[in-house]
C-alpha cells in the first residue's frame, strides 16, 4: 500500500470492471484449506452486503464506518462498515447494502454512485458479506438508528493507505492459525478507534485494489 493521495478518478478506474460475483459463498472459500474451513467459518454462510461510503473532504476522500452498539447479538460494540443480511425482498447484494445503509445511517440510495464491489468475505460468524463501493454525494447529513449504531464516523483514506496505522494478528482455533488485521486511528477530537475483524479484512482488501 502507498501513502501518497487518489483521486476519485483513479478509483474508479481501478473498480472498473468490477461486479458482484454468483454464489458468493463458494467463491469465498475458494482454495482455502479443509482445516482452516473447518475450524473458522461454519456452514453454510448466510449472504450479507456492507456499503464501503467515501466521502470528499477538504482534505481529500473520507471512508465512513459506524460503530454498533453494545446490545446487539452479533459484532457487539465492533466497527462496521453500513450494512448487513440479505433480505428475501433484496435483488442483490448491493440492494442489501443500499437498504441497510438508509436504515442505519439514514443516507438514501439518491445519495450513494456506486463505484465497484469487491470479492466476497468469509466471516466467521458464518456469513459471506460482499462489499459495494459508493461515492457519497454531498452535504450529506446522518441519522443513526439508536438501536444498531452507537456512533458514525470518518476516517481520511491517506490515513489508511499509511502503513504505520495497520497491523497483522494470528489468531488460532482447535490449533488453525488464521491471520487478521487491524487497523488504527486517532481523531482530531482524540477519540481512539480500533478497527478488526471482517471489518479490516475488507478495508484491506479495498486499500490494496484501489493502491
Amino acid at each position: 500500500m502507498v501513502t501518497s493521495a487518489l483521486t476519485v478518478e483513479q478509483i474508479v478506474q481501478r473498480l472498473s470492471g468490477t461486479e458482484i460475483v454468483a454464489e458468493p459463498g463458494r467463491r469465498a472459500l475458494h482454495g482455502l484449506p479443509a482445516d482452516l474451513i473447518e475450524a473458522w467459518f461454519p456452514q453454510p454462510l448466510r449472504e450479507a452486503g456492507v456499503l464501503i461510503p467515501l466521502m470528499q473532504r477538504d482534505d481529500g476522500l473520507h471512508v465512513l464506518f459506524t460503530r454498533r452498539t453494545e446490545s446487539l447479538p452479533d459484532h457487539a460494540g465492533q466497527i462496521s462498515f453500513p450494512g448487513g443480511r440479505k433480505e428475501p425482498e433484496d435483488m442483490t447484494l448491493e440492494h442489501t447494502a443500499i437498504r441497510e445503509t438508509d436504515e442505519e445511517i439514514g443516507l438514501g440510495p439518491e445519495l450513494i454512485d456506486v463505484i465497484g464491489y469487491l470479492q466476497p468475505h468469509p466471516v466467521i460468524t458464518g456469513y459471506v458479506v460482499v462489499p459495494t463501493v459508493g461515492l457519497v454525494t454531498p452535504p450529506a447529513s446522518f441519522t443513526a438508528e439508536e438501536r444498531e449504531v452507537a456512533e458514525i464516523f470518518e476516517v481520511p483514506l491517506s490515513h489508511l493507505l499509511d502503513p504505520a496505522c495497520h497491523h497483522e494478528h494470528i489468531r488460532y482455533r482447535s490449533g488453525v492459525a488464521l491471520k487478521t488485521d487491524e487497523f488504527h486511528y486517532v481523531s482530531p477530537e482524540g477519540g481512539e478507534y480500533r478497527i478488526w475483524g471482517a471489518t479490516a479484512h475488507m478495508l484491506k482488501s479495498f486499500l490494496i485494489l484501489i493502491s
